[in-house]
């Protein structure tokens, strides 16, 4: 199994990105999807997720509004599109998956895979 994420890169605040996650080995849509992000310095933290058969989509407080997950099965792929991006947004962000559907506003720090990380750089 591995997840590959893309889509980083250097923007200026207020600009956007669109993250993309493409996996092999497993098929998205039967599986709960998240993206994380850890910023210099800083602990790893959720920021969005979705899950399989509702589709239902969570986001942390911080992006609510701004970030938006979505997922096409055709492509087994999951995107965060990142709108109005802030510096406070610099990170390494990573996609992840689980069997388990945690529930809106639940999530787990160990999920069953990660991929790599792609930076995300916003200049002020």
């Amino acid at each position: 199994v591995q997840l590959q994420a893309c889509g980083g890169g250097l923007v200026q605040a207020g600009g956007s990105l669109r993250l993309s996650c493409a996996a092999s080995g497993l098929t998205f849509s039967r599986y709960w999807v998240a993206w994380f992000r850890q910023a210099p310095g800083k602990e790893r933290e959720f920021v969005a997720s979705i899950e399989w058969r509702t589709d239902l989509t969570a986001y942390a407080d911080s992006v609510k509004g701004r970030f938006t997950i979505s997922r096409d099965n055709a492509k087994n792929a999951v995107y965060l599109q990142m709108n109005s991006l802030e510096p406070e947004d610099t990170a390494v962000y990573y996609c992840a998956a689980d069997r388990t559907n945690y529930g809106v506003g639940r999530y787990t720090t160990s999920p069953d895979y990660w991929g790599q990380g792609t930076l995300v750089t916003v200049s002020s």
